[in-house]
């Protein structure tokens, strides 16, 4: 048997023999269970959600917008619709910002009291939309099966009330867990991106309050 004939046999053979399996372990107890931001699944979690929904918004504004092109009047055999309480929502939302943003960095600092402060008043800034916006729908000056306005401008506030009651319910709950024996460790991330997800929120009402209340006026 020639040289090459012995040495596949070998290889033949280490194939047919059971390999032992040396496993290289990594010592992973040093890393954190959870993060902030970009470093946090969580956190591209919920950059998707707010992908998928701002792609609603971008939808209904655009069907909006085509339905206005199509007609020599807008509104559609009504007023404008009052400008007050949607200015009025459009404020408060502009008004929780600031402290959005600063439960936003007390969370990152896990400092529980002041995380407990800043939860309670971002739960008062999410109602007070909200019972305003009860005041908006009534002002609209046309009910949703009137017409086609009727019915985009009611799709397009309804849809965003759906956006401020799920913050709202978000922070309830966090806020309800950091009273508790559960405000400790990956509680202050979800606070966190609870804060990413209202940015989000208040932006996506600055166009929507130009399309419902600036665009009858031109």
């Amino acid at each position: 048997m020639s040289a090459s004939d012995d040495r596949s046999a070998a290889w033949r053979g280490d194939l047919n023999r059971p390999r032992a399996m040396h496993a290289r372990t990594l010592d992973l107890s040093g890393l954190p269970e959870w993060s902030y931001g970009p470093s946090s699944p969580v956190w591209w979690g919920t950059l998707g959600f707010v992908a998928v929904e701002g792609a609603g918004f971008v939808l209904g504004i655009g069907a909006h917008l085509y339905l206005w092109q199509l007609n020599d009047t807008w509104p559609l055999s009504a007023p404008p619709p009052d400008l007050l309480p949607g200015s009025l929502v459009l404020g408060l939302l502009l008004l929780s910002l600031w402290p959005n943003w600063w439960l936003d960095r007390v969370a990152k600092r896990q400092d529980l009291r002041k995380v407990r402060i800043g939860l309670v008043v971002m739960c008062l800034l999410g109602i007070a939309p909200l019972v305003v916006r009860g005041f908006e729908f009534a002002a609209l000056e046309v009910k949703w099966d009137q017409n086609a306005y009727g019915s985009m401008v009611w799709l397009l506030l309804g849809l965003h009330t759906t956006h401020l009651a799920t913050d709202l319910g978000d922070t309830l709950v966090l806020t309800a867990l950091m009273f508790t024996r559960h405000a400790r460790g990956k509680r202050f991330s979800d606070v966190s991106d609870n804060c990413f997800y209202w940015y989000f929120v208040v932006a996506a009402w600055v166009p929507l309050w130009l399309l419902i209340y600036l665009l009858p006026r031109l």
